[in-house]
């Protein structure tokens, strides 16, 4: 349990940094209080976790041998895609995941009227649902939950999303000019690769 808990903890808190998801909550916290956009973000993201986890449970139904190959060469491929990409990244962050953010959300917001508690949270929960749906956290969530406890994973998931939440909505604008997509890109890429490593030795112990 512990060893799913830190894997989630730690994959989540460093992918999260500055994606598209993060900069939906610093740009909605921006605009409305800070407390009904973290609740919506949050919520959205445990959601989300808790969706992967399940995912993640299914696709453990199958043999050992599969899901065991299928984790390692998951996290190998996100590593390798990631470092590679990193390459061609500048030292800011990435401008058109910025623009779709701010666009996502100028479009819902133009639905709304009086945006009171409520409508503030279910805006940035939809918000975030869809940013986060098919994301590569997502993806990884679902191969440690296939090959870990699922209570760790999901625990250690979701206090990795409120750590990013709570960044993004108290200081998201200030961390943004200074978090450098290259280097996250890069840490995210290694992390990925040290976790295939694990799960590759873990397998001939």
């Amino acid at each position: 349990m512990l060893a799913g808990f830190t894997a989630g903890l730690l994959l989540i808190s460093i992918s999260e940094l500055g994606d598209k998801t993060f900069l939906i909550a610093a740009i909605m916290a921006m605009r409305h209080s800070r407390r009904w956009v973290f609740i919506g973000s949050i919520a959205a993201l445990a959601t989300m976790t808790v969706l992967s986890v399940l995912m993640g449970q299914v696709a453990g139904l199958l043999p050992e041998t599969y899901v065991r190959w299928a984790e390692i060469l998951l996290f190998l491929g996100f590593g390798i895609k990631l470092l590679a990409d990193s390459r061609f990244m500048s030292d800011k962050l990435n401008k058109e995941e910025e623009c779709e953010a701010i666009e996502a959300v100028e479009k819902l917001e133009a639905t709304l009227h009086r945006p009171n508690g409520f409508a503030i949270i279910t805006q940035t929960f939809g918000l975030t649902m869809v940013a986060e749906w098919g994301d590569r956290t997502q993806f990884a969530t679902i191969a440690l939950a296939a090959a870990n406890h699922p209570l760790g994973v999901t625990a250690g998931a979701v206090l990795g999303h409120a750590i990013c939440s709570m960044i993004a909505v108290v200081c998201g604008r200030m961390i943004c000019g200074r978090l450098s997509e290259r280097k996250i890109t890069a840490i995210g890429g290694g992390l990925f690769l040290l976790f295939a490593v694990i799960s590759l030795a873990r397998w001939f112990t």
